[in-house]
């Protein structure tokens, strides 16, 4: 009897500070917080030149993806926000990549349309779901010079429209200057 009602109070006590604890609903910006700190995976893709692109051509650069494709509206509508950092951060040592599943002639074909900046390097599907790194597009990633994971956000936009994305856009841009002075030391 002593043993039953040892096990019962043992249960309780563990169960009632499980329930205390607050619950962290999974959604696109807790995944992103769950990114800080993790490394890249390896992964290899084609550039739009036709020439090989992999995780070691970003060794120890500061870089910035955006992962997107063609026929995703915010993937689009963002694609000015992002040529704005490009233009602010080229010269300051920031590699800027962008990662499609578009085939590479189809996406070489976009970029001279939008005049999209970044580098862009075509994946498959699959190669971008092994990543593990985006959850949905567009997304985009600052890894450090260490090759972690500094900060993760969905849509960047430094327009007033949604206050929410305004307010993630300026905290990633405030680690990408942190980043840069880091890497000036």
């Amino acid at each position: 009897m002593k043993n039953y009602l040892f096990l019962f109070l043992l249960v309780t006590s563990v169960l009632s500070k499980a329930q205390t604890s607050p619950v962290k609903w999974a959604n696109q910006e807790t995944f992103f917080e769950d990114l800080v700190g993790k490394t890249l995976s390896d992964f290899r893709g084609q550039k739009l030149n036709g020439k090989s692109f992999s995780k070691q051509d970003l060794n120890n650069q500061i870089v910035l993806i955006n992962f997107w494709f063609e026929e995703c509206p915010p993937c689009v509508k963002e694609i000015p926000e992002l040529n704005k950092l490009v233009d602010k951060y080229e010269n300051q040592g920031i590699r800027f990549i962008a990662i499609t599943y578009d085939l590479p002639n189809r996406a070489k074909k976009f970029k001279k349309k939008v005049g999209y900046k970044y580098e862009v390097i075509c994946l498959t599907h699959d190669e971008i779901r092994k990543l593990n790194i985006n959850h949905g597009f567009p997304s985009n990633v600052l890894i450090g010079k260490n090759g972690k994971i500094i900060q993760a956000v969905g849509s960047i936009s430094f327009t007033n429209e949604i206050p929410s994305v305004k307010e993630r856009t300026l905290v990633f841009e405030e680690k990408l200057k942190t980043e840069i002075l880091k890497s000036a030391m």
